[in-house]
């Protein structure tokens, strides 16, 4: 692969990993557009790690602390804040999980169609338009609270559970993981802040066990290229961080309004593109 091919593979699953637009459906339309064909699970897998390694960077201490808690518990104690916030993200992360294995390879590939991307972009776009109208417009400041559990003290379990069942709906492409997770946390009383950042949160498992798969998938696989796999995980690693950065500030500031409006022009190019 050139140098251009990898930069920007590497920046679009940086930037569409994290902002509320649909990585796989970027990938996917990238290279329809470009004519390329696929790069491979295990670039693919590099581009993963690191996009993980990115959001476990920038949210360190909050990852820490879910850890510690965690690792404290024990059997006939009440749950802590925090570790009532780690038992929401373990149950959150079931739904995708089970869908990802019953859906399979096959499946994934059955959905890649430009037009299926294209309606996704749209119809999802609106809701997260729509979820963000409807939820409070203050957005507090997050160091306010003790720690990372009180600071998401009104998501309750079964809460978590349907944000998780959300982001299961990602598994589409052109959906957007942290869109969908948005879209429910917004619908459920989160403020944007607060949506986003448990959508960050809940996205490290999800990527953990993403790229476990794609090891256990490539285990057997000669590691060609592994100079291109560590050049494009670097990039994403350092491009993702600053995209987590700016994102966050946006929410804050701004809303998710750029966002929807970028899905829908996209959706509509894409459709244009296909039937024109």
């Amino acid at each position: 692969m050139d140098f251009l091919h990898i930069l920007i593979l590497a920046l679009l699953q940086a930037l569409t990993e994290f902002l509320p637009i649909s990585s796989s459906g970027h990938l996917v339309l990238a290279s329809e557009l470009f004519g390329w064909d696929y790069q491979g699970l295990s670039f693919d897998l590099a581009l993963h790690f690191g996009t993980l390694l990115a959001v476990l960077v920038y949210f360190r201490r909050d990852v820490w602390e879910l850890v510690r808690e965690t690792l404290a518990w024990r059997p006939g104690q009440r749950f802590t804040p925090t570790q009532r916030l780690a038992s929401g993200i373990t149950l959150a992360t079931i739904p995708a999980g089970l869908a990802g294995l019953a859906l399979g390879d096959a499946g994934a590939m059955v959905m890649r169609h430009p037009v299926f991307i294209a309606v996704n972009l749209i119809v999802f776009g609106v809701l997260l338009w729509l979820a963000d109208r409807r939820s409070r417009r203050t957005s507090p400041d997050a160091s306010t609270a003790a720690n990372v559990g009180e600071e998401f003290n009104r998501l309750t379990l079964p809460r978590a559970v349907l944000i998780g069942c959300a982001q299961a709906l990602a598994l589409m492409p052109g959906v957007s993981r942290s869109g969908a997770t948005m879209t429910a946390g917004l619908f459920l009383g989160l403020d944007r802040a607060r949506a986003a950042r448990f959508s960050f949160l809940l996205s490290i498992p999800v990527m953990v066990l993403a790229t476990a798969h794609a090891v256990w998938e490539t285990r057997h696989a000669p590691l060609a290229g592994i100079g291109d796999m560590l050049l494009g995980a670097a990039i994403a690693a350092v491009a993702g961080w600053f995209v987590i950065h700016f994102f966050l500030g946006v929410i804050r500031r701004i809303g998710t309004g750029p966002f929807v409006l970028y899905r829908v022009l996209l959706g509509v190019f894409v459709l244009g593109w296909y039937f024109l």
